[in-house]
C-alpha cells in the first residue's frame, strides 16, 4: 500500500475521531442543560418552600389562612388514587402485552390494535379525563370519587405499560421459549415460569414511567371531579358510625397534590406560593420514593434471574 493511501486512511480515522469527540461534547452539553434546569427548579422550590415543611404541614387540612394550611387531604388522596391506578393498570397492561406478544395471531386485526395502542400513549391527558367523565361518571354512575379518578389514570398509563411489556418480552431470546417447549411446557407454563420472570425488570421500568406520569396529572382529575378544597379524609375501613366497609373510601370525594398546588398558585398571597412550593417538594419526594421502590424491585428481580 502506498504512503499516500496510508495517509488518507489516517486522515479519515482522525476525522472520525474528531466527529465522535464533537458529538460526545454536544451530548454532555445537552445533558447538563437538562440536569441544571431540573436542579434550578428543585432549588427554587427548596428555597421557597423548605421552611413550610414540617409535621404540621403534613398533618393539617387546607385552610384559608396560609400559615395554618396543610396537605393532609391532598397527599392521602394522591396515595389512594395511585393505589387504585396501580391495581387496575398493572395487571391489565401486563396481561394485554403478554397476549399481544405471545398469543395473538399475526394478522391485520392485531396490527390495527398495536398501532392504536402506540398512538394512545401520545393522546393528551385531558382526553382521558373526558373519557373518564363520560364512561365512569355518567354511564356507569360511579360518581366523582377516588375510584373514578384511579380508573381514569389507569386508562392514561395503560398504553405505556402495554408497550413496555411488549418491548421487554421481545428482548427475551427465542431459545428460551424453544427450550421450554422442547421440555413439554405449554404456552402458559412458558409465559408463567420464564417469560414474565425474565421480562419483569423491563416491565417495572414501564410501570415506573407510567406511575410517575399519573401522580403528577391535574387536568383529567379536574374533569372527573377532584375538588380544590376538602377538609376531611375518606372513612377508614371498619371505623365510624355506621361502620365503613372495606372499600367505602373508594367512593369518597378527593383531592390530590397537583390540584392543591394549582389552587395555591392561583392565589396572589406570597405565603400561599410558599405552600405550593412545599407541596411540590412533597410530590417530588413521593415520586422518588415510588421510583426507588420499583428500581429496588427491578434490581432484585435481575439478580435472581438465571439463564
Amino acid at each position: 500500500m502506498k504512503d499516500a493511501d496510508l495517509q488518507a486512511i489516517r486522515n479519515l480515522i482522525a476525522s472520525h475521531k474528531r466527529n465522535d469527540a464533537v458529538f460526545a461534547l454536544l451530548g454532555i452539553l445537552c445533558l447538563m442543560i437538562g440536569v441544571l434546569t431540573l436542579l434550578a427548579l428543585f432549588g427554587e422550590m427548596w428555597v421557597n418552600g423548605a421552611e413550610r415543611l414540617n409535621l404540621d404541614f403534613l398533618s393539617s387540612f387546607p385552610s384559608r389562612r396560609a400559615g395554618q394550611a396543610g396537605i393532609l387531604a391532598a397527599w392521602v388522596g394522591s396515595v389512594l388514587v395511585m393505589l387504585v391506578t396501580a391495581a387496575f393498570a398493572i395487571p391489565l397492561g401486563v396481561a394485554a402485552g403478554v397476549y399481544l406478544e405471545e398469543y395473538a395471531p399475526k394478522n391485520w386485526m392485531t396490527d390495527i390494535i398495536e398501532i392504536n395502542v402506540s398512538n394512545l400513549a401520545g393522546i393528551p391527558s385531558i382526553v382521558y379525563g373526558l373519557l373518564g367523565l363520560g364512561m365512569f361518571v355518567y354511564t356507569l354512575g360511579l360518581g366523582r370519587s377516588i375510584f373514578t379518578a384511579g380508573l381514569t389514570l389507569a386508562l392514561l398509563i395503560l398504553p405505556v405499560v402495554i408497550v413496555a411489556t411488549r418491548e421487554s418480552i421481545r428482548s427475551i431470546p427465542q431459545m428460551v421459549r424453544e427450550a421450554a417447549y422442547a421440555c413439554g411446557a405449554s404456552t402458559w407454563q412458558t409465559v408463567r415460569d420464564h417469560i414474565i420472570p425474565y421480562s419483569a425488570p423491563g416491565i417495572l421500568t414501564g410501570v415506573i414511567i407510567g406511575m410517575a406520569r399519573a401522580i403528577g396529572e391535574t387536568a383529567p382529575l379536574l374533569v372527573v371531579g377532584a375538588v380544590t378544597f376538602i377538609a376531611y379524609l375518606p372513612s377508614a375501613p371498619f371505623t365510624g358510625e355506621p361502620t365503613a366497609g372495606l372499600f367505602d373510601w373508594a367512593s369518597a370525594a378527593f383531592t390530590v397534590l397537583p390540584i392543591q398546588m394549582f389552587n395555591w398558585t392561583s392565589r396572589p398571597e406570597v405565603a400561599f406560593q410558599a405552600n405550593a412550593a412545599a407541596a411540590g417538594l412533597v410530590l417530588v419526594c413521593m415520586t422518588l420514593l415510588m421510583n426507588a421502590t420499583a428500581i429496588w424491585l427491578r434490581y432484585r428481580l435481575r439478580k435472581n434471574i438465571k439463564w
